[in-house]
């Protein structure tokens, strides 16, 4: 099965990306049967900003068909996505929406898990308030969504796992039912 991992934030070695990297290991690892995951850097697919004037000048840049070209590719896709100011950060957002003049069956029919990561008690609430609901709108077969609050306390840098055996049960359970 091939995994399109997508952290949702253009930073580099955020804790959205620091999850994605404990559930490809868990993915690979045996929890699904074959699963090749791929952990794409957004800062890659960086645009100009969208607007209806910039796509009726230039069209569609070729990022964005790039990464739509991924998200057909894929047989599953896992988002992990960070909270700015209780939303989406500005990249996702601007690479999404360039995506949806596309097509905008974005996830194009895809098992989706929607995942988010933060630092606060919350664990991007906000985010994955907006994301889940509208996922079906976007062609999204919504598997599950989960929320990591308290990252810091939650997440072993270290060994690159969650150390909250709760939320690492939950974590597993979710990532798993992809084989289903």
């Amino acid at each position: 099965m091939n995994i399109l991992a997508i952290p949702a934030t253009a930073s580099v070695n955020g804790i959205n990306r620091q999850l994605l990297g404990s559930a490809a290991r868990l993915l690979e690892g045996g929890l699904v049967a074959d699963a090749a995951v791929e952990i794409i850097d957004l800062n890659d697919y960086e645009l100009p900003i969208y607007t209806p004037q910039r796509e009726q000048d230039g069209g569609v840049p070729a990022k964005a068909q790039e990464l739509y070209d991924k998200i057909g590719a894929a047989d599953a896709v896992v988002v992990s996505f960070a909270e700015y100011n209780g939303s989406y950060t500005s990249a996702w957002k601007n690479i999404f929406d360039w995506m949806s003049r596309i097509d905008s069956a974005v996830y194009q029919g895809k098992k989706v898990i929607m995942l988010a990561a933060s630092p606060g008690p919350r664990g991007g609430a906000g985010v994955l308030g907006s994301a889940t609901p509208s996922a079906p709108f976007f062609a999204a077969e919504l598997i599950g969504s989960l929320g990591i609050g308290s990252f810091y306390d939650n997440f072993d840098a270290e060994a690159g796992e969650l150390s909250d055996a709760d939320l690492k049960a939950q974590f597993e359970k979710l990532l798993g039912s992809l084989a289903d």
